[in-house]
């Protein structure tokens, strides 16, 4: 798995940060490790300085082998909580986008036959 982690200028990239966030990816996928083969994560802190509620938002992007990409966003009040949100909100998307590509719906379904059950009422 290919791990890419990006901030913006509000945000301090560090190598404990790096860290952290490719620990937390390989612990929460490692049993999806051979169908995921990227995931980018992002940090942005929306209003910097100022401080607040839910200012911090994570966005992860992982790319499935032969599947469209996922993409969740989160947003906490730390870079944790936001992290977090979006890790669970992305096993979530990846469960059910596994679940649909590995069990897709059957073919047409099977009517039963419309003269099947009926009592034939009239005696010749």
């Amino acid at each position: 798995m290919n791990i890419e982690i990006r901030t913006d200028k509000n945000i301090q990239n560090s190598d404990r940060l790096i860290s952290y966030i490719r620990e937390e990816l390989n612990q929460e996928f490692q049993r999806h490790s051979e169908r995921i083969t990227h995931f980018s994560v992002h940090l942005s802190d929306s209003n910097s300085h100022k401080g607040g509620d839910d200012d911090i938002q994570c966005m992860i992007e992982a790319r499935p082998a032969g599947l469209k990409p996922v993409v969740v966003n989160h947003k906490g009040h730390n870079v944790d909580t936001a992290i977090h949100g979006a890790i669970d909100r992305l096993k979530r998307s990846l469960e059910h986008t596994f679940e649909k590509n590995d069990k897709p719906r059957a073919g047409q379904p099977v009517y039963a036959d419309q003269d099947d059950g009926l009592v034939d009422d009239e005696e010749d």
